[in-house]
């Protein structure tokens, strides 16, 4: 293949990946706006180089022709969640979209099924149709569903495996299946405090969004009073700050969205 047919074969794979990221992307946006828990906590993507594909073809033994029919992770999307637990509920959201955005053509289950390296992670072949001004074209595309834990381990693997060209000493690779048991063993432990995390969490949001509108008030008042009482309003904001008392800077909050409204009045 030439440059050319290079650059024509992978700009659906481009556009399939713009394209899933940005429904996935939407699909937070929902769930954050219905006030809801959204199991995907980041989604990234890309396409794989002419080099990783040559690559590729050339360690499966897939001839040239064949290389969009048989490597099904040219495109490429990965979906991290937070809790282990979260990525079930990922896995079934992707299928409610199966036969209406994409066809799911095959399930991977790394995580049950843990590679002898110590990989763990789901994977999900899609069948994705793809319209663009070549005409219309299904293309193969790959999801990947793990955790944050899970997924620092695939990269330093991922890299280490380059840098080695695929020979990775046994010693190295020991020491990656041992790394790989203690993520596995961290995302149990931080799915026994899940609560509690996400407690902390939504009370941290309620935080940002009273200092969010409280500084919005604050600036939107300010030629409105005189510099002395702006200078006890932002000296109060700051000790209820540092106090951390999220009542208190509610009530703080709610007293400045009454000033504002008077003043708008």
């Amino acid at each position: 293949m030439d440059i050319l047919n290079w650059k024509e074969m992978l700009c659906p794979y481009e556009q399939a990946v713009a394209e899933l990221k940005l429904k996935f992307e939407y699909m937070k946006s929902e769930y954050k706006k219905l006030g809801l828990y959204c199991p995907i906590e980041s989604i990234s993507g890309r396409v794989k180089e002419p080099s990783s594909i040559l690559g590729k073809a050339k360690k499966k033994g897939i001839p040239l022709d064949r290389i969009e029919e048989d490597i099904e992770d040219i495109a490429g999307v990965r979906i991290i969640c937070q809790f282990s637990e979260d990525i079930q509920k990922a896995i079934s959201l992707i299928r409610r979209h199966d036969g209406y955005d994409f066809t799911i053509v095959e399930e991977r289950d790394y995580i049950t099924n843990t590679k002898p390296s110590g990989y763990r992670s789901y994977h999900i072949i899609i069948k994705y149709p793809v319209s663009s001004v070549m005409g219309y074209k299904e293309v193969l595309a790959e999801i990947q569903i793990r955790t944050m834990a899970m997924n620092f381990w695939a990269v330093t693997e991922h890299t280490l495996n380059y840098k080695y060209k695929g020979h990775m000493p046994e010693e190295i690779k020991q020491r990656l299946k041992n790394c790989a048991e203690a993520a596995f063993n961290l995302d149990n432990e931080m799915s026994t405090i899940r609560n509690e995390i996400m407690y902390a969490q939504r009370v941290n949001k309620r935080m940002d969004n009273l200092t969010s509108n409280i500084i919005d008030n604050i600036q939107n008042m300010y030629f409105n009073l005189k510099l002395s009482e702006m200078d006890k309003i932002n000296t109060q904001f700051v000790e209820l700050w540092n106090k951390g008392d999220i009542d208190e800077l509610k009530k703080f909050s709610d007293m400045l969205d009454k000033m504002a409204e008077s003043y708008r009045g």
